[in-house]
């Protein structure tokens, strides 16, 4: 079940915060309760994808990219996801989530997220590859980011390991050859 009370309480205290910029990072903390475990009792990964959104939608929040969803009647979507798993994140314990906008192409907004265990190691790091839609397709970052008024609409350097990603991406056949 998708954790809606847990999302409304992240939303609620997002909008009691200073605005953000697209590229700043949002921190949230949260904690591994019994029912997003798996049968290793530690962390489900499709969980831990679910719990990346009470990073990813506050962020959005701040950076008053809900607002202009809900004004140009537009959508978010995620178009594609890179994860990595190194810590196990057991039950009770909590962790700080770091999240911000990376940067952008002309179709994505790249985002990056993290989990941080109390003892300071990285248990988990993933990158989305986002896109606002509206009626009639992807809606160009640019566009979007003059909506959010922001004078910077250069996105920062991208990555080498994010342009990699992208490029390998592209040679991904699709629909898959199953």
């Amino acid at each position: 079940m998708y954790p809606a009370l847990r999302m409304s309480l992240e939303m609620w205290r997002a909008g009691r915060l200073p605005a953000l910029n697209l590229t700043d990072t949002h921190i949230s903390h949260h904690r591994c309760w019994p029912w997003d475990i798996d049968a290793f009792i530690e962390l489900n990964h499709g969980r831990a994808l679910t719990l990346y959104d009470l990073g990813r939608i506050p962020l959005a929040r701040r950076v008053g990219l809900v607002d202009v969803l809900k004004r140009k009647k537009w959508g978010l979507t995620m178009a594609g996801a890179h994860v990595r798993y190194r810590r196990r994140v057991r039950p009770f314990e909590k962790v700080e989530m770091r999240s911000r906008g990376l940067c952008w192409d002309a179709r994505f907004i790249y985002i990056e997220q993290s989990m941080w265990k109390i003892d300071g190691e990285c248990a988990s790091h993933i990158l989305y590859r986002s896109a606002v839609t509206g009626k009639s397709g992807i809606i160009p970052p640019a566009e979007v980011l003059a909506e959010l008024n922001m004078a910077e609409t250069q996105s920062p350097e991208m990555p080498d390991w994010v342009s990699a990603w992208i490029e390998a991406e592209a040679t991904r056949p699709w629909p898959p050859n199953m």
